[in-house]
């Protein structure tokens, strides 16, 4: 039976975890996880998703603020894990994941080599892609570049977005880790090394302003940045008035009149009613389901009755 130390944060994570609780062939001696922060209006000190999750299963947590603390080390050692599964963590030192006899192994949520990096999901949905996946490969010293054990394949429909891909890529995610934990327990398990070229896609951690819409880009690029960016970190933009606007859902729109052709990326048009669309280089986004600042979510029909009014906006001419 193997001992093995799971190590993740989020509740993209949990899933992993459950599944290989349930797998008969090994047993969770231990779990890793980040230290509690302040959350919420109260700043109150909260759990990560894998804590909860690792408490309800009576498992001994570890919290460590330095993962090459020789105290942290040390403990994690007494352990003596065969194999430590990572998902959703951070960037471990070599003295932590070459640690276990078997080594240590990722759950990482895209078909790599493509989308190395903190934020798989939400680039494969930004650039528009219509297929990602899930990979387990065994860490290595240079970031997600270890050798592959598995991958599956999972389509992007049009309508997802990054809290549904997140959904659909974490249970895959729990499946592809306990299959891969089999194979290295029953000593089949492949180990390929990354394809190596120039055309692969990075998936940097976001910043604040890669949520800023530019609209000087072409309609189909920013409907396929506001999936990638919903409903977090959110896709913005500054309304004529000067306050920010999330924007959770858009979708483009084809206009047929003078207006059109005369009109400046970035010229914010309504009727005041129905819909607020913003021009691109291209045509227009529709914009969906928004937020505008200090005010709750929405939809944009009860945004213009409400926190919508005298803002001054173009008028479309009728169609």
């Amino acid at each position: 039976m193997l001992n093995i130390i799971f190590m993740g944060t989020p509740d993209f994570a949990v899933p992993t975890l459950e599944s290989l609780l349930a797998w008969p062939g090994g047993r969770v001696v231990a779990v890793v996880t980040a230290p509690d922060r302040p959350a919420g209006r109260g700043r109150q000190l909260q759990a990560s998703a894998v804590k909860v999750a690792a408490e309800a299963h009576s498992l001994p947590v570890l919290q460590p603020t330095n993962l090459k603390s020789p105290e942290f080390q040390a403990e994690l050692q007494r352990y003596a894990a065969d194999l430590q599964v990572v998902v959703a963590f951070r960037m471990l030192p070599e003295a932590v994941w070459n640690m276990p006899r078997l080594g240590s192994i990722n759950i990482h949520a895209s078909l790599l080599p493509q989308y190395r990096g903190a934020a798989p999901i939400n680039w494969a949905l930004m650039h528009g892609d219509t297929e990602t996946g899930v990979t387990s490969f065994f860490l290595r010293h240079e970031i997600d570049t270890g050798d592959l054990i598995f991958q599956e394949r999972v389509p992007i429909a049009p309508e997802d977005d990054f809290g549904s891909l997140y959904n659909k890529l974490k249970a895959v995610g729990a499946d592809l880790a306990r299959r891969s934990v089999e194979a290295i327990a029953a000593g089949t398990a492949p180990s390929i090394p990354q394809a190596q070229g120039d055309d692969l896609r990075p998936a940097p951690k976001l910043q604040k302003e890669t949520g800023r819409l530019d609209f000087n880009r072409p309609t189909s690029e920013l409907v396929n940045w506001v999936r990638g960016l919903s409903p977090i970190p959110t896709a913005f933009a500054t309304l004529p008035d000067g306050r920010v606007m999330k924007i959770f859902r858009a979708k483009s729109v084809e206009l047929n009149n003078s207006f059109t052709t005369q009109k400046t990326p970035g010229t914010w048009a309504s009727d005041g009613k129905h819909y607020l669309r913003v021009a691109t280089s291209d045509g227009w986004l529709d914009l969906l389901d928004v937020q505008a600042e200090g005010k709750k979510r929405m939809g944009v029909e009860e945004f213009l009755r409400g926190a919508g009014q005298g803002l001054g906006f173009a008028a479309l001419p009728a169609q």
